[in-house]
């Protein structure tokens, strides 16, 4: 397979796993000689989401889509998310017979009704049709496939994730404030309600909290939680270093699907600390690179035991490349299946 064409309504300027999840799988499969386009909300008029603005949601229709998808001319079609584009780019994919295939990053149903009283079976049934369309959903855990088979989703391949071992390392010197009582507890991505970060906030341990990381909720908390130090959003070196500072990366999400910042921290020489559900389990398992516990607390404090050198021996598991190579392979077998598929509609003909 030569070209990919990537619908994603997640691109710069968000910051998050799944914006650095495709810009690293793009990277790869260019290194490898695949044509890798991006159609993102950055190619049309947008207007900010309601509840979280720092989201762009694009203001186009199907004939615009289709047009995009005509101009990049590539060989396989892959919707990374459920936004606007990814419902237009499917329509058009199902209309004109294109095969695509779809990933399911977040857990979009239980982030609704985290906002909204919107029953889950609503949210998972529309999620179910718009998956079940193409020919494949990329899932980055066996736990996350095996909820999606029970809830009826087909087609499910595995798409796992990497850390850049380069950049996300022990770090020597410090880059919080010198005055910042140890052992320091550490939380970093978006912070937003769905995850679940008051639960790491009203921990009663000794030391200091940190949070690295923008997004709807930060303002709320910084007035709310005076004693915690919020850094806002980081990226790059910046953000490694702040990774490397912590004595304990503390993950308190219940609606991750995967969880690359627990990579992340793991890569930087971090012991994690999290409930044991879906992203957690599949990541930290029983690989004692972290504590699971039903007790936060718990598990934040006994991390502190952990070596940072494990730590690190565990997350050079993960590569880019090799995640990368899956997504190829993935979408080569998606191909297949669709290929297949018309010869045997076209044979009952």
């Amino acid at each position: 397979m030569s070209s990919i064409l990537i619908v994603t309504d997640a691109w710069h300027p968000q910051i998050n796993g799944v914006v650095r999840s495709l810009e690293r799988t793009a990277e790869e499969l260019e290194a490898i000689g695949v044509r890798v386009e991006v159609l993102s909300p950055q190619a049309f008029l947008t207007l900010p989401c309601p509840t979280y603005p720092e989201i762009r949601l694009s203001l186009a229709h199907r004939g615009m889509v289709r047009r995009k998808i005509e101009e990049y001319d590539c060989e396989h079609l892959h919707i990374a998310t459920e936004g606007p584009l990814g419902v237009l780019a499917a329509s058009v994919a199902k209309k004109t017979g294109l095969p695509f295939t779809t990933s399911y990053h977040t857990r979009f149903p239980e982030y609704v009704s985290a906002r909204l009283p919107v029953p889950l079976n609503w949210s998972y049934g529309w999620l179910r049709r718009f998956h079940n369309a193409g020919c494949g959903c990329m899932v980055a855990t066996r736990s996350l496939e095996q909820d999606l088979r029970k809830r009826g989703f087909k087609n499910l391949m595995r798409w796992s994730r990497g850390v850049d071992e380069q950049l996300f390392k022990p770090y020597e010197g410090s880059v919080l404030p010198a005055d910042l009582p140890r052992p320091v507890f550490m939380y970093v991505g978006r912070v937003a309600v769905e995850k679940n970060i008051k639960a790491f906030l009203d921990l009663k341990l000794k030391g200091s909290k940190v949070v690295v990381g923008g997004g709807p909720q930060l303002e709320v908390l910084r007035r709310e939680y005076a004693d915690v130090h919020f850094t806002g959003a980081m990226v790059g070196e910046a953000l490694a270093r702040h990774y490397s500072d912590g004595d304990v990366f503390v993950f308190p999400s219940l609606t991750d699907t995967f969880g690359n910042v627990m990579l992340e921290a793991l890569a930087c020489g971090v012991p994690v600390a999290a409930y044991p559900v879906m992203g957690p389990l599949d990541v930290i398992g029983d690989t004692g690179a972290g504590i699971l516990s039903e007790n936060l607390q718990e598990a934040a404090e006994a991390a502190l035991d952990i070596p940072r050198e494990h730590c690190r021996k565990i997350a050079m598991n993960y590569t880019w490349a090799a995640s990368a190579h899956q997504f190829l392979d993935n979408c080569i077998r998606a191909r297949d299946l669709h290929n297949t598929q018309f010869a045997e509609a076209n044979a009952a003909e």
